[in-house]
């Protein structure tokens, strides 16, 4: 494996409060880590970097060894990272088929669009059934499966995610963890994810970073954090 991300030593802030307070994580190719922590640890901000939607006030981001940090959100698409936001944020009125087309963009190959949309149909066999309904009559686990279709239209080699279990009943919980798992392994797309189900997340990922206070606090090996004590009593409700 090799580094494929590198954020370093980053400091961001919102109207002069610090979100990221000097933060250092990586992910090598091919792999999931997962960011886990309480509303406002910096989880999302650091999404919100890397993809270019907020400025860094100082440190560097480093995608396939190209520094990305001060470049436009729509370059780093073309570089090949792709985010599912939190809320979903679905075209409403637009048909689902719409939906997904809209995460191919940036694409011209009309074969190549159109087995990507098989492919997702494959995948999640609702959207399939649903594909000219109206985004906005789905429920919210369907919608979720859709963004992660939307962004996987754009063929990204890394894949970031923001709190894709929000909102979500249970079962369709479990859905959403497996077709992560699978995107991973089958389409050998690496994926950042950003979770507060801390338990799934470290379920599903290599290795995580737990973050408080826009600090990473504890850093890991995903299964041995599952173990850990502190990881218990912070994020996980105390012993499993």
């Amino acid at each position: 494996m090799s580094k494929m991300l590198q954020f370093d030593n980053v400091e961001l802030y919102y109207d002069h409060v610090y979100a990221l307070k000097g933060v250092s994580i990586d992910l090598e190719k091919g792999e999931t880590v997962a960011l886990i922590g309480a509303n406002g640890a910096g989880k999302s901000s650091i999404l919100r970097a890397i993809t270019g939607l907020s400025k860094i006030k100082s440190g560097e981001i480093i995608f396939e060894g190209d520094q990305i940090n001060g470049k436009s959100a729509s370059d780093i698409v073309n570089r090949g990272i792709a985010m599912v936001p939190e809320g979903r944020r679905v075209f409403s009125f637009m048909t689902v088929k719409d939906n997904l087309l809209m995460g191919a963009f940036t694409r011209t190959d009309k074969a190549g669009i159109k087995q990507t949309l098989e492919s997702i149909f494959e995948r999640f066999p609702r959207l399939k059934e649903r594909y000219l309904q109206a985004a906005g009559t789905l429920s919210g686990g369907e919608q979720q499966m859709m963004v992660i279709g939307r962004a996987l239209m754009a063929k990204p080699r890394l894949l970031l995610l923001d709190e894709p279990s929000l909102g979500i009943a249970p079962k369709l919980v479990q859905d959403i963890a497996r077709s992560i798992v699978a995107i991973n392994r089958d389409e050998g797309v690496s994926v950042l994810l950003v979770e507060q189900n801390s338990r799934m997340a470290l379920s599903i990922s290599n290795r995580a970073y737990a973050l408080t206070t826009g600090n990473v606090a504890i850093s890991g090996n995903s299964k041995e954090l599952l173990n850990d004590d502190r990881i218990k009593a912070a994020y996980l409700g105390g012993d499993i």
